[in-house]
């Protein structure tokens, strides 16, 4: 591959000056990245003096035991046979079959359930259905309850048992800053909104469900953001669904992390524009498309592109799981894409749903984005509260301008507590998507509630609320995070992402154990989210924590109790290197370069 004028810079020869936020003339590290080892003088010294980063950036994945790999590829082909076995026995009505079929009269039509589809929802996904879609009664805070329910058809059907199981601790919900709460500043405030305006406001904004509420509220996230203006939306998914559409069309390239969110992607597809992937977090393979984009242009015509814009995440996070039925799942990525040549390729494959915790690399992607004069789309809905030294999110995280990303998204579904989404960035493109996007011409307006929700906990966070709730559950998240972590490692689970990410994988590799460590968890009064092929890669099946700074450390001591006992019941702790979290390696030297 042709070496970085990035890369050059770092090896000491001259490179471009790039002003990103961070002292100007340090030129950054951005080279492939391998599985080393190396001595912990030299990760400390790559990790803090690498030019784009202001501190230590480490994120570890250590890779899957060879022997683990195998057994858990035997055991899918053992569900596999045994599932056709099963359908052969209701084939010859010897076994009660459930699956939905096409009527009889349609045989001769267009199928509507695919035959791979609907026999891995049968035989694999019910055998294990019972970890999800689990009703709460309760608010989803540090602690929960759960309604009870049976089933006496093998998941197929479930029946509520009447009994409420009290106090579970919840490391399941994304309540980063624990705002999600029934009592409290927030609560309160928004209870007396509800009073006075009402739930509803049956119109949109554009018409006569524009409250001043909702200017309070964009006002105060251009504010939080650091930003000249900022527009809010009812839905976070299709804040990126319908808002990418209206920014980019036909002769426009999009380039997408290969684990971005499915509405990221849906967006894409609806733009009309060409897409291409580059491999997760991977620098060189950004620069190889952009470097071919500026170089070819567009297909056939050669022309340059109208425009090209960088799609990212701020922590990579988003499971769809098999909590929805898999044959949803497989359409996402079932798009035609351009590759760098003008050739065309069909891409039909099973999406891998990001739950890497990993975070983005912002600093090396923002210099270059400005050295190719492209354009960047931030989406940080799991790092917007959770991440930053003041709750910023990534570009915080990093000590970046916010004027260096040129679309800021992030939702409110998250570390608010609340619903709905935003764009926010230069007042020109604001006010080009308050008349083109979609989301805002045609949905209804935010509920006042949950605006007053946004704006009270927003305003903890900048402390405008005259106490230091905000700045003392940023700080708690953190530190939470760290000890979970750490603790985690300590006992041997292999643990995937950035030691600052909220979202922890723990991985759990084989489909049998998918199930039977949320049932164990479960008996043990901790909530957990699982989740396996075809939402994760087929060997890498793991469990999902999400901490909050709700947490208090008896209840993460007393989760972590439990994850040592159900990790040494189902044999879980497959790490080679038991090590604290604070030697771990850098991400430069741990992550494969798959170019390699």
């Amino acid at each position: 591959m042709t070496e970085s004028p990035l890369t050059k810079a770092a090896n000491g020869e001259v490179g471009p000056h790039v002003t990103n936020g961070l002292k100007p003339g340090r030129n950054g590290v951005l080279r492939s990245v391998h599985r080393c080892q190396q001595d912990e003088e030299e990760v400390q010294r790559s990790s803090n003096h690498g030019g784009f980063y202001n501190r230590p950036f480490l994120e570890s994945y250590e890779e899957t035991p060879m022997l683990v790999a195998v057994l858990t590829y035997m055991g899918y082909g053992v569900l596999t046979v045994f599932g056709y076995l099963r359908d052969f026995l209701r084939h010859w009505k010897i076994e009660k079959c459930h699956i939905a079929r096409e009527r009889e009269e349609q045989k001769d039509f267009v199928p509507l359930y695919q035959d791979f589809e609907n026999f891995y929802t049968r035989n694999l996904y019910m055998r294990i259905r019972d970890n999800w879609n689990r009703p709460i009664c309760s608010v989803p805070g540090a602690k929960m309850d759960l309604m009870e329910r049976v089933s006496h058809d093998y998941n197929w059907t479930f029946e509520h048992t009447g009994r409420v199981v009290k106090d579970v601790i919840n490391l399941g919900s994304y309540n980063y800053l624990g705002f999600a709460e029934n009592t409290g500043v927030c609560a309160d405030a928004a209870a007396e909104v509800a009073m006075t305006y009402g739930v509803g406001l049956a119109s949109t904004r554009q018409e006569i469900g524009n409250l001043d509420k909702h200017e309070e509220m964009e006002k105060l996230v251009a504010e939080f953001l650091g930003v000249e203006s900022a527009m809010v939306f009812g839905m976070g998914f299709a804040t990126n669904s319908m808002n990418i559409p209206a920014l980019s069309g036909k002769g426009c390239l999009i380039l997408s992390d290969e684990l971005n969110h499915a509405s990221l992607v849906l967006g894409a597809r609806l733009s009309c524009s060409t897409v291409r992937v580059f491999k997760h977090n991977n620098m060189q393979s950004l620069e190889k498309l952009l470097r071919e984009a500026i170089v070819h242009g567009q297909p056939r015509t050669h022309r340059p592109w109208k425009k090209i814009l960088i799609v990212v995440e701020g922590i990579y996070r988003y499971l769809k799981g098999l909590a929805l039925p898999p044959y949803t799942l497989l359409d996402l990525k079932q798009s035609e894409n351009i590759d760098g040549y003008g050739e065309r390729t069909r891409s039909n494959r099973i999406v891998s749903c990001s739950m890497e915790g990993s975070i983005v690399r912002l600093p090396e992607i923002v210099a270059l984005k400005k050295r190719y004069r492209a354009y960047l789309y931030l989406d940080e809905a799991h790092s917007i509260g959770a991440l930053g030294r003041r709750g910023r999110g990534v570009v915080d995280y990093f000590g970046l301008d916010p004027g260096d990303v040129d679309v800021l998204m992030g939702t409110f579904t998250k570390s608010f507590g609340a619903a709905g989404g935003y764009i926010a960035g230069r007042k020109e493109l604001i006010d080009f998507l308050r008349s083109n996007s979609h989301s805002a011409v045609y949905a209804t307006s935010m509920s006042p509630p949950v605006v007053e929700q946004i704006i009270t906990s927003m305003k903890c966070i900048m402390g405008e609320d005259g106490t230091t709730i905000g700045s003392d559950r940023v700080r708690q998240l953190e530190e939470n995070t760290v000890y979970f972590r750490k603790k985690l490692r300590e006992m041997g689970f292999i643990i995937y992402g950035n030691n600052d990410s909220p979202v922890v994988p723990m991985m759990l590799y084989m489909p049998a154990k998918i199930g039977a460590f949320g049932r164990e968890m479960l008996k043990r009064n901790i909530g957990v989210v699982v989740v396996g092929f075809p939402a994760t890669p087929i060997i890498e099946s793991r469990a999902r924590f999400c901490i909050s700074a709700a947490h208090s450390k008896d209840m993460l001591d007393r989760a972590l109790s439990a994850i040592g006992e159900v990790g040494d019941l189902l044999q879980l702790k497959y790490s080679r290197h038991r090590q604290p979290a604070s030697s771990a390696r850098p991400f430069d030297h741990l992550y494969e370069d798959i170019d390699g």
